[in-house]
């Protein structure tokens, strides 16, 4: 099988993801996936004609996010009208992964030699639950074979199963602030982000906007639970609360601890991330100097109420058929969608934290949800080059119950 190359990764800084407070918020979200393709471009050279497709993760394809929004942002970037095709696509949370996994499977599969796989989400524009869908499509019979529940209570029914206590996360919070502070001091995210622009060509946004460093387990400890009153929730024409949904398949407990909070939860945020995948004939043709290559993808699924666990057998998966073990990768990304959701990983894995989310993660930085994929592995790419080191893995948990990884290496 061919291999693929990451010729080069770009980011959108992270703006709040806050209608009218949040730097991007002003600005369309074809936009900045736009202006990701022109800085790939830019710093690169590459023809954009001979782009052959752009794949684009997007979870709520709705409204200014809908009408195939990659391939509007093509048109939007000014590549030529004849070049790139465009499609986007949903996996929840790790849409923008899996569009750079699609991406790279083209080109290893020799049908493709120069993609583009990223995604975008303005969630201050095009917030949450926009699509209207819910977590399984209005489908009563589905509910009543997988009554699934908001995410927040999975998460919260995770770290009760698992014996995390609220302090255990708090900590976690803590340190992702910190070691997102010293990157952000040390500008290690310098290199890939992509300084957004208004239509009048005015600077928005250069930097990531949600950090909120200084935060300590005593005061995170104060804040209230985000999801306890959301478990006691009952649904119209429904017997049960959320709560009673999720444990009436987890009945070896009596009760869910609702320990995640704002600060331990990831944050809301807008965003966009590209990246570059070429062949080695055709980089090599047009003088492309290659980064990293894609060793392995995988996916996995797990029970769909609790939901968030499946980074665990993705990652399994992954390794597996890479001939790898977690020993053999150099540092690791794991999406902060809540605190327990690393935390639980790196125990059921054996992962080390000082090799996981070095820089922080997505309770820092924000969850832009179908870019992020892409962004974390922009993120391991520029750490593993300023160690030095090698290997880098990717994993992120989805709703209903699924998984993503990617292991990459350096060139």
């Amino acid at each position: 099988m061919a291999e693929a190359w990451i010729i080069d990764a770009v980011r959108t800084p992270r703006g709040r993801g806050k209608k009218d407070t949040g730097s991007l918020s002003g600005i369309h979200p074809q936009r900045l996936l736009a202006q990701c393709l022109n800085a790939l471009e830019s710093r690169t050279s590459f023809d954009p004609g001979d782009v052959e497709d752009v794949v684009a993760g997007c979870v709520s394809s709705v409204g200014e996010q809908g009408a195939c929004i990659a391939r509007m942002s093509v048109l939007d970037a000014g590549w030529p009208e004849a070049g790139a095709t465009g499609v986007t696509l949903n996996r929840f949370c790790g849409s923008g992964q899996q569009a750079v996994n699609f991406a790279a499977m083209g080109v290893m599969a020799g049908q493709q030699d120069l993609v583009v796989g990223g995604g975008v989400e303005s969630m201050s524009r095009v917030p949450m639950g926009a699509d209207k869908s819910g977590m399984y499509g209005h489908n009563g019979h589905l509910n009543a074979l997988h009554p699934m529940v908001p995410q927040g209570i999975s998460a919260d029914l995770i770290a009760t199963l698992e014996g995390f206590s609220r302090e255990e996360l708090d900590a976690y919070a803590a340190e992702s602030q910190r070691r997102c502070a010293v990157a952000q001091k040390e500008g290690r995210f310098d290199s890939s982000l992509v300084p957004i622009k208004d239509n009048d060509g005015q600077q928005t946004l250069a930097v990531d906007e949600h950090p909120r460093p200084g935060g300590t387990v005593e005061s995170l400890g104060k804040l209230p639970s985000s999801f306890e009153a959301m478990g006691s929730y009952v649904n119209k024409g429904a017997s049960l609360s959320m709560d009673a949904k999720a444990l009436s398949r987890y009945s070896e407990v009596d009760s869910i601890n609702h320990l995640h909070t704002a600060a331990n939860s990831s944050g809301i945020v807008d965003g966009a991330s590209a990246i570059l995948i070429a062949s080695p004939e055709y980089a090599k043709a047009h003088g492309l100097k290659p980064r990293a290559r894609i060793l392995q993808t995988a996916t996995a699924a797990a029970e769909p109420i609790i939901m968030l666990t499946a980074p665990t057998p993705a990652t399994a998966r992954c390794l597996a058929k890479a001939g790898m073990e977690i020993g053999d990768i150099d540092l690791i990304e794991i999406n902060e969608a809540f605190a327990t959701v690393p935390l639980k990983t790196m125990r059921d894995i054996g992962m080390d934290h000082d090799t996981v989310n070095v820089n922080g993660g997505a309770i820092a930085l924000g969850h832009p949800l179908g870019a992020t994929g892409a962004m974390l592995i922009g993120t391991v790419l520029d750490e593993l080059e300023r160690r030095g080191k090698t290997t880098g893995l990717v994993t992120m948990c989805i709703g209903g119950g699924m998984g993503t990884a990617t292991i990459l290496e350096r060139i």
